[in-house]
């Protein structure tokens, strides 16, 4: 509905399933309904999730949340995607950590468009030197940009923070033509998201209810 609002085609916006602290049989459920792609935050929650479900080989594994050094390990060895990666240090760990027998990790790096203290995410001027990095690396794929903005009601200021993105995104594809996802919006800012530009949202209470 939100990409028919704004004129956009379904396809051209991927669906991620925010699963954390939501049961296997939840991710069963959604996978039986068509969903492929599913998000998780703790790691050692996704990582026994990961292992349950391993029968569902199809199933593409999201890490959205903040890496800890001490975890990069488990998320560089069990995860297709890694959305959160905002400093060299950890890029540097996913590289090395990647076993050799898998694809190359996906990789998103996660801007703090808001400027919020207490929020992950780069600065926007930091975006080209860590690309730069990325980009070098054996085995990680650049794929794109993530942010997580500030919550707020008033749609402009939603609006104001994805195009903002956007922009940043662009500037990058100069470089790398590419890249191809632009991770922005959730549940309650999902059209705002999709209005400017996104490819990727990550949607968890409207698709598993509200978390306990």
């Amino acid at each position: 509905m939100a990409a028919k609002n704004t004129q956009r085609n379904n396809n051209e916006i991927t669906l991620l399933a925010v699963s954390k602290t939501k049961p296997s049989e939840d991710i069963i459920a959604a996978y039986e309904h068509g969903q492929r792609e599913f998000g998780e935050s703790y790691v050692q929650e996704a990582v026994d999730k990961i292992a349950q479900l391993h029968a569902y080989s199809d199933i593409i594994w999201h890490f959205i949340g903040p890496i800890q050094s001490n975890k990069s390990a488990l998320v560089a060895s069990n995860f297709d995607w890694v959305q959160s990666v905002d400093r060299l240090k950890i890029a540097k760990r996913l590289d090395s950590q990647r076993p050799e027998v898998m694809p190359p990790l996906n990789v998103l790096i996660q801007v703090n468009i808001s400027a919020e203290e207490a929020k992950s995410g780069c600065h926007p001027d930091e975006i080209a030197e860590l690309a730069q990095f990325i980009e070098q690396c054996t085995h990680l794929t650049l794929r794109g940009l993530m942010a997580i903005p500030a919550k707020t009601a008033v749609t402009q200021v939603q609006v104001q923070y994805f195009e903002q993105l956007q922009t940043c995104f662009d500037k990058l594809k100069t470089q790398y033509p590419h890249i191809d996802t632009l991770s922005m919006g959730m549940s309650n800012d999902v059209e705002a998201a999709i209005s400017a530009g996104s490819t990727m949202v990550r949607i968890g209470t409207d698709i598993f209810g509200t978390r306990t």
